[in-house]
Formats: structure tokens, sequence, C-alpha cells
């Protein structure tokens, strides 16, 4: 399935803006947060555990545990940003 990432704020300046992902299906968020976390030390700085960050599934907030699905939009973004 393939699942297009956005980022935002300083996360956006740490990644770029966005991209498209590959991956099995039945994956929830957390899950992939953790492959992203696995791909370099850009990635694990910038999703650590450690720091508050948001995600939103199809334009709505949503918990690590949300089941991802072929064509779904995850967006990334720390918990206050600018307008």
């Amino acid at each position: 399935m393939k699942i297009h990432l956005r980022y935002f704020a300083s996360l956006r300046e740490q990644l770029g803006s966005a991209e498209t992902v590959d991956l099995p299906d039945g994956l929830t968020v957390g899950q992939l947060r953790d492959q992203l976390l696995a791909r370099s030390a850009a990635y694990a700085q910038a999703l650590s555990r450690a720091r508050a960050v948001r995600c939103a599934l199809n334009q709505t907030l949503c918990k690590e545990d949300a089941r991802l699905t072929d064509g779904d939009e995850l967006a990334f973004f720390p918990p206050v940003t600018g307008g």
C-alpha cells in the first residue's frame, strides 16, 4: 500500500515537506513511525519518542494505534504550530 506522508513546522525543516512510502498492509501509525525512526539519524531525531509529535490521518487527529490503508495521508507535526 502507498501512504502519503506530510511533515509540518520544525519536522518539515528536518525531513522535507512530503514523501510517499510503500508499506505492507495492516500497519498502524505507530509501526510506521518506528520504521521511520530506523531510517536515519535525521528521522530518529525528528520523530524521536522523547519528542511530542502529533499525527493526523486524512486530516483528522489520531493516535498511534490507528490502522493505515492504501492511499491514506498521514501528517506529523509538533503540538504547537505557527500560522
